[in-house]
C-alpha cells in the first residue's frame, strides 16, 4: 500500500470513530482475555472458547459462571439444534435439576449516556438506529433524545451465546444458546446475550442437528451430543489451558479495517456492491496465544 493511500485511510478511519463518538483510538491491535472471563467448552469433537461479556449482562454471566463451576452443564445434551439458527442446551425440562436453578431479569439492553461511546459500524441498520462494536461485541444503539442519552443493546450475530427462556420476559434460568445460522436479529432485545464463540467455531457447527428433514427418520435422543465438560479458563489446568486474544474494535487498525471493507476495492469486486457494512458480517478476528 501506497504511503499517501496508507494516510488516507488512517485519517479516514480516525474520523470515523471519532463522529461516532468513541473512544480515542489506542494502537493496540489485540486484546488479551482474562481467564476468569473465558469459558472452555468441550464437546466429543473438539474444544470451545467463550468469551463472557460482564459489562453487559452481568448476572447472567454470574448466574452461568457459577452453575459452570458446580459442573452443572457437564453431560447435558444440545436438545434443540437447528440447522441455520441455533443450538440450544441445557438439562431436560422439569426435572429436579433444571427446576433448581433460579430465574433472572432480562438484561437485553441496557442505558446510556453522554460518557458512552462505541465504533459504530452503519447507520439505519434494519433492525436498529446505528450499529457498532464495543470490546469487541456487536451492539446496537438507537438515541431517545438529542441529551445524548439512549439504549444500546447486544445483536444475534454468529457464534452469539445466549439465554433461552419460557415466553414470559424473566423466565431464562440456565437453559443456553449459541447462533450458528445466519444472524436472527428480531430476537435482539427481547433474549439476554452474555457472551460469543473466540474459538473452535467450527465444532459449534458440528453439533448433531435435532431436527430431521421431512421424510427422513428422526434423530434418536441418545445421537444428541452432549457437553463433556465446561468450566471456567481460571479453573482448567496451566497446561490445559487456551490463551486467546482479540481484535481490539476500539483501535486505529480495526477502524481502517472498517473502511476498507466497506470501500470492496479488491479486483474480484467488478462490479461495486452498496457502500454498506451489516455489524453481524464483520467477524472479529481472534488468535490463539502461548
Amino acid at each position: 500500500m501506497k504511503a499517501s493511500l496508507k494516510s488516507a485511510l488512517t485519517l479516514t478511519a480516525l474520523f470515523f470513530i471519532s463522529a461516532c463518538g468513541a473512544e480515542k483510538p489506542t494502537d493496540s491491535t489485540w486484546r488479551k482475555l482474562a481467564l476468569q472471563n473465558t469459558v472452555l467448552l468441550t464437546l466429543p469433537h473438539g474444544k470451545v472458547v467463550i468469551e463472557l461479556a460482564p459489562q453487559f449482562s452481568p448476572k447472567h454471566v454470574a448466574q452461568f459462571s457459577q452453575l459452570t463451576q458446580q459442573g452443572f452443564y457437564d453431560q447435558t445434551k444440545f436438545y434443540r439444534v437447528i440447522d441455520g439458527f441455533v443450538a440450544q442446551a441445557g438439562p431436560k425440562d422439569g426435572s429436579k435439576k433444571d427446576r433448581s436453578v433460579p430465574l433472572l431479569v432480562m438484561e437485553a439492553e441496557w442505558q446510556t449516556d453522554k460518557s458512552w461511546s462505541y465504533t459504530q459500524v452503519q447507520e439505519k441498520d434494519l433492525f436498529a438506529e446505528k450499529t457498532g462494536f464495543k470490546d469487541s461485541f456487536a451492539v446496537a444503539y438507537q438515541a431517545d433524545n438529542d441529551d445524548g442519552l439512549g439504549k444500546a443493546w447486544l445483536t444475534h450475530c454468529p457464534g452469539t451465546v445466549a439465554m433461552a427462556r419460557n415466553n414470559e420476559a424473566d423466565s431464562a434460568s440456565s437453559h443456553f444458546y449459541f447462533v450458528i445460522g445466519q444472524a436472527p436479529r428480531y430476537l435482539d432485545r427481547i433474549m439476554t446475550i452474555f457472551g460469543r464463540v473466540v474459538y473452535g467455531m467450527q465444532h459449534i457447527q458440528a453439533i448433531q442437528r435435532t431436527e430431521a428433514m421431512q421424510g427422513d427418520y428422526a434423530v434418536d435422543h441418545r445421537d444428541f451430543t452432549k457437553i463433556v465438560s465446561m468450566q471456567l479458563m481460571s479453573d482448567v489446568a496451566k497446561a490445559d489451558q487456551i490463551h486467546i486474544e482479540v481484535e481490539n474494535t476500539e483501535s486505529t487498525a480495526f477502524g481502517e479495517r472498517l473502511v476498507k471493507r466497506r470501500a470492496r476495492e479488491g479486483d474480484f469486486f467488478y462490479k461495486k456492491p452498496p457502500p454498506v457494512l451489516d455489524v453481524c458480517q464483520i467477524p472479529i478476528r481472534s488468535r490463539r496465544i502461548k
